[in-house]
């Protein structure tokens, strides 16, 4: 039984999704470390190779079913999956990015020379010292989370690819897994443009969810393959 197979059926019995969390290409803000949020904004030309990529391993993994975040970063890093695997994304409005209020368009440096207190206030604890005017992250763990859970409820025991983004994906696999909002940063500190992210999981929250990679880059991925 392959590792997936395992993964997919709990011990009592009730049928897992695995899910492979893939977080958006590279866009111009994202090579700048510029917080992007729920600003739309371009992939680069490695971007589009990292959708490439993305689109290769599919062809290899088949996923049943193909999410995808509304904005147009992750629609147009999907684009090529779909056109791989023969499969339109379901365009799921809950899996957008966090709205980074203040700091939409900025770098955290930027920031603190202009204003230093937000961004201590922010290091110092990311959950309840949120950038001003930004969604508060444990608003976006719960919305990202149930997501998550509903798409695994609406797919037991299939395999799903989804494509999202970096801060929403860190937050909810803390909320999934147990691990406190205001540690996200310091527990999983990077999620790398164009990487995988597997976990099993499945619709009812009292069933614990099995992180099983986190940050794998596309180019393992393959030579995994």
């Amino acid at each position: 039984m392959s590792a997936d197979n395992r993964a997919a059926h709990l011990p009592n019995g009730a049928a897992s999704a695995t899910l492979y969390l893939s977080r958006h290409g590279q866009t111009v803000w994202h090579r700048e470390n510029r917080y992007a949020g729920s600003s739309d904004i371009d992939l680069t030309a490695a971007g589009h190779l990292q959708a490439e990529l993305l689109a290769r391993w599919a062809r290899w993994a088949r996923p049943d079913v193909l999410y995808c975040s509304p904005m147009r970063r992750a629609r147009d890093t999907a684009d090529p999956v779909a056109a791989a695997i023969g499969r339109e994304p379901v365009i799921d409005p809950e899996l957008r990015e966090v709205h980074f209020g203040v700091a939409e368009g900025r770098t955290i440096g930027e920031i603190r020379s202009e204003q230093p207190e937000v961004v201590a206030r922010f290091e110092a604890d990311p959950a309840d010292g949120h950038f001003p005017d930004a969604e508060p992250p444990s608003a976006a763990a719960a919305r990202g989370a149930f997501a998550l859970r509903r798409i695994a409820a609406d797919n037991p025991g299939r395999r799903v690819l989804i494509v999202a983004h970096n801060t929403l994906i860190r937050l909810s696999l803390c909320h999934l897994v147990g691990i406190p909002i205001s540690n996200y940063r310091k527990v999983l500190p990077v999620l790398d443009n164009g990487t995988l992210t597997t976990l099993t999981l499945t619709g009812d929250p009292g069933m614990p969810a099995a992180l099983l990679s986190f940050n794998v880059p596309l180019e393992a991925a393959l030579i995994s393959t």
